[in-house]
């Protein structure tokens, strides 16, 4: 017996030590794994000096209208008290219910995921946790691990554990909103409730929070966008959740689940300034590199006015398009019969997917025709075109005769009637010319519009800033006041308007007529060629072009008597500052766009004041603006006179009509307008500055100084005549 007893307790002992040993070699196994899987992990707390890729706001003057924002994760930063009651109990009820409770990591939630994944036979899914999904988005998908194995859910595990351990609950929850990926490029509740339904999370209803909630699990596949039907599944499955952790009532629920998905209504593109706001983005790219400009949340306090851009933005369009209809329809460049279409009823084009508002030139399709009409579709709107409606086409235009059916032509839409799907349109196209504006306020150097083509998602091409053009005869102005400044001529002197040669250069007027002795002021009102060609050469070339680039013109300038008939190529921004160097009594202050930049903590990095330039004498320049005052009275730009004010500036024509020009300001407002092709080609027969660019002009400005006080020039000292030959 005794034996038995020692052979029991030899064989217990030999157990025990066996199982302890196996336990110590699972134990050591273990923290080895742990150790290896874990010691290439971040240290949260670096969580502290976290900082998400974050927008960048470019702001118009008023510093709080923002006009462009440039940003790689379109993420808006929550604090925890701003994320809504509703939001929260979404999220927790479809994400994590027992968040509030467990310590990073959730055992029930992983062991029903570890038996779907054994049914399966492979990793399917997993049970994670708020802060587990946090610990993936923030560190593992960051540092490319982001595959789906027992190492990942180890490293989750591990870190979440650490999360749990230095933040609190409220903490977590809010970096959580602020880093999950939510679909359409947008990262964050706060930006996703902006990109789906057009609104602050704060104004989220139920079943739109529940939308939000529901997304997480997989963006692109419950994306109500892309899959509607899967998403209005996914969405009531997370509000039966809501509805089961008591986050609404039953009854709440059921009316949830009852409406449609309703997103914001698709927009058509409606950039205020795009070509202003592409001008800063190259500068911030340029200056503080691309990651800070797109991820490190900088707010750019820029100098556009939103009114003037407005005005600037009308009167381009409507002067680019007078022009194009002054030279006739081009005719359609589809027709649906011609591509085997039958059906034009049921056929779908891809713009009317967005709003059709008064204004806006949208595709229509021509369905029938009538002596004297013809039937349009324009998405679920049909029209009657009348003669009337092609009238700008020419002299007895009719509808029958322009169209047939199956033609996809161009419409601007006037009215719209929803109720009765009617609609009342004209006959448009999209010109084929191109315009360019810019406003500065002359004692600033501040950009106030810009303007720079008729449309930026069809050419980015900035023509007021990189389009060196011909500028004709808006240049004189410089001859003169170089002439004015050295005593070769003044302001109450004439000259001889006659045929001249300078060798081989034998330049003429553009009526093709000489008025012989003039006043210098006739000479500027009616821009003649010949005084200007006169005055240069008394002046002197090599004279004018050092003077001239006190002006800030920049280009480059071949040292002929030609230029004094604007054989120059310069930007239309470079003109525009050169003149409102006149107003502002001789002083030049370099345009700019930007007051200042912050960066995310609102510490400034930059703060742009004004930059001086003395350009002109006091007297100069005084004299100057009251001589560029002549064209607006009874010269080339009299048609301004309309505007009722005092008012300076010149027109300008290249030859062939290549360009046309009208620069113009009052005592606190500078404004250039240029029309052309970019091809160079012809603008038309007496398509002069006058005709082309001073009604774009004019309908800026009197729209900006509508019901604005009338400001006064300062005036010159009285000065004696002085009368030049000019003779060659």
């Amino acid at each position: 017996m005794k034996l038995k007893l020692r052979t029991t307790r030899k064989y217990l002992g030999s157990f025990i030590f066996v199982v302890l040993l196996s336990l110590s070699m699972a134990l050591g196994a273990s923290a080895g794994v742990l150790f290896v899987y874990t010691s290439d992990l971040p240290q949260v707390t670096g969580l502290d000096d976290l900082r998400s890729p974050v927008i960048t706001k470019v702001f118009a003057d008023d510093e709080s209208t923002v006009i462009g924002s440039f940003a790689q994760e379109h993420r808006i930063v929550l604090r925890y008290d701003q994320i809504p009651p509703l939001m929260e109990a979404a999220i927790i009820a479809v994400e994590d219910q027992n968040f509030r409770q467990h310590w990073g990591i959730d055992f029930l939630g992983i062991a029903r995921a570890s038996l779907k994944n054994m049914m399966a036979g492979r990793v399917v899914g997993g049970g994670s946790t708020l802060t587990q999904q946090l610990s993936k988005n923030l560190f593992l998908l960051k540092s490319g691990t982001a595959e789906r194995s027992l190492r990942r859910k180890i490293q989750e595990a591990m870190l979440s554990i650490q999360i749990e351990r230095n933040y609190t609950k409220d903490e977590i929850l809010t970096m959580y909103c602020n880093e999950i990926f939510l679909g359409g490029g947008q990262y964050g509740f706060a930006a996703a409730a902006e990109y789906y339904f057009d609104k602050n999370l704060k104004d989220v209803n139920i079943q739109e929070a529940a939308l939000l909630a529901a997304l997480p699990r997989s963006p692109t596949n419950y994306s109500p966008v892309l899959n509607y039907d899967r998403a209005k599944l996914r969405r009531n499955y997370a509000i039966d959740r809501m509805v089961a952790e008591g986050k609404i009532t039953v009854a709440e629920g059921e009316q949830a689940k009852m409406t449609e998905i309703q997103l914001a209504p698709k927009k058509r593109p409606d950039e205020l300034a795009p070509y202003f706001v592409e001008e800063i983005r190259q500068y911030l790219d340029k200056t503080y590199g691309r990651s800070k400009y797109l991820e490190g949340g900088l707010k750019v306090y820029s100098t556009l006015n939103v009114g003037m851009q407005n005005f600037s933005n009308a009167a381009v369009r409507h002067g680019l398009r007078d022009y194009d209809k002054r030279h006739g329809w081009r005719g359609v460049e589809r027709n649906l019969a011609t591509e085997g279409v039958l059906n034009f009823d049921s056929y779908e084009l891809p713009d009317w997917k967005l709003p059709i508002r008064p204004n806006d030139t949208v595709p229509g399709i021509v369905l029938s025709t009538a002596p004297g009409s013809a039937t349009v579709r324009i998405g679920t709107y049909e029209a009657i075109l009348s003669p009337g409606d092609v009238a700008w086409t020419g002299a007895g235009a009719s509808p029958e005769k322009l169209l047939k059916p199956g033609d996809i032509a161009l419409f601007q839409v006037r009215t719209t009637n929803p109720k009765q799907k009617k609609i009342e349109v004209m006959l448009d196209q999209i010109p084929e010319v191109q315009g360019a504006l810019l406003s500065v306020i002359p004692q600033t150097g501040e950009i106030k519009a810009l303007v720079g083509g008729y449309d930026f998602d069809e050419s980015k091409f900035d023509r007021a800033t990189q389009a060196y053009r011909q500028t004709g005869s808006v240049f004189k102005p410089f001859v003169y006041a170089a002439a004015m400044d050295r005593g070769v001529i003044d302001l109450e002197g004439t000259i001889v308007d006659s045929p001249a040669s300078w060798g081989s250069y034998s330049p003429g007027n553009y009526d093709g007529k000489y008025e012989g002795k003039i006043s210098i002021r006739r000479a500027m009102a009616d821009s003649r060629n010949i005084p200007a060609v006169k005055i240069l050469s008394m002046l002197g070339v090599t004279n004018l072009i050092p003077y001239v680039r006190a002006f800030g013109l920049t280009s480059r300038m071949d040292p002929y008597l030609p230029l004094a008939l604007g054989a120059a190529d310069v930007t239309l921004v470079e003109m525009t500052s050169a003149y409102s160097t006149l107003p502002n009594d001789g002083v030049r202050v370099v345009p700019r766009y930007i007051r200042r930049i912050t960066d995310y903590d609102g510490n400034v990095l930059e703060e742009n004041l004004p930059e001086l330039k003395d350009v002109l004498p006091l007297e100069t320049a005084r004299k100057m603006t009251e001589l560029m005052q002549e064209p607006i009275k009874e010269g080339t730009g009299s048609k301004a006179l309309e505007l009722k004010r005092p008012l300076g500036g010149k027109t300008g024509t290249t030859n062939d009509f290549t360009d046309a020009w009208f620069i113009g300001f009052t005592p606190s407002l500078a404004t250039g307008v240029w029309v052309g092709f970019d091809e160079k080609v012809t603008l038309g027969d007496k398509e002069t500055g006058a005709r082309a660019a001073l009604p774009i002009w004019m309908e800026m400005m009197g729209q900006v100084l509508k019901d604005k006080p009338i400001e006064q020039f300062q005036l010159a000292a009285p000065t004696t005549s002085i009368t030049s030959s000019g003779s060659p």
